[in-house]
């Protein structure tokens, strides 16, 4: 007679405890293969990652952020992107936890199909700082370069920049490739040259203006300007019609 294979009650309780490591619902909504994941292979990632110094205490933040690595493959998913962390940014594997916090996304990304085009596109427009790269500004790699990196420079050359300028501008400030074209750079550009009354070329000289944000530091700042040179306006005045009185 055929008999059902049940699940062993220890097992499901040793899975249910891996899961533990991340919001189980939100993880199985964004990576419904989890439901058919076996618990050793999501122990084997685990182990994976402890060998490469990641801690237990990191793998929730990571596993929050993406789901989809519980469900990776170690040799074919996760040991190419290691190898280009260590060969290509050449990361110590004693810096790997330090990379890997700083953005987890790069977990869940090709090796080949998205982390090495984005390292190439950066070398090309003459990026060299690797370890700024690796430690700070990782985010740049897990962004595709057809859709996110190429329009951010089309964008500031749409402002009257040459690529030439627009390419020292990004190497000068990588985190201008982050910044949104419609909540970022648009408003910002508006009230640089309405507001303000500035002229574009002078952000090629400081192009890290883009990097404040609008509401918290540059209308107050602009507005302290103007309440300050109002002021002196006033007192100016002032002094010159004392000046007057005095002469009559």
């Amino acid at each position: 007679m055929h008999q059902t294979t049940k699940t062993s009650p220890s097992n499901s309780n040793r899975k249910s405890s891996a899961l533990k490591l991340v919001d189980s619902r939100k993880s199985l909504s964004q990576n419904p293969s989890l439901h058919e994941a076996s618990l050793n292979s999501i122990q084997s990632i685990i182990s994976f990652f402890q060998s490469k110094g990641i801690h237990q205490k990191d793998l929730a933040k990571i596993f929050g952020m993406c789901p989809k690595i519980l469900t990776s493959i170690v040799n074919s998913d996760l040991n190419p992107i290691f190898n280009f962390l260590s060969q290509e940014l050449k990361v110590p594997e004693s810096k790997f936890r330090k990379v890997i916090n700083k953005c987890p996304r790069l977990l869940a990304s090709s090796a080949k199909d998205q982390l090495k085009p984005s390292l190439f596109y950066l070398q090309r427009l003459g990026f060299k700082d690797l370890e700024a790269l690796a430690y700070h500004d990782a985010v740049l790699l897990v962004s595709n370069v057809e859709n996110t990196l190429i329009p951010k420079l089309g964008f500031l050359q749409s402002l009257g920049f040459s690529k030439e300028e627009a390419v020292g501008m990004v190497l000068r400030c990588l985190a201008l490739f982050t910044f949104n074209i419609e909540n970022n750079y648009k408003p910002k550009v508006e009230y640089f040259t309405g507001e303000m009354g500035r002229k574009l070329e002078e952000l090629k000289e400081f192009p890290q203006y883009f990097a404040f944000s609008l509401d918290k530091r540059i209308k107050p700042r602009h507005m302290e300007v103007v309440e300050r040179e109002e002021l002196v306006r006033i007192c100016l005045k002032c002094l010159k019609a004392l000046m007057r009185s005095l002469q009559s």
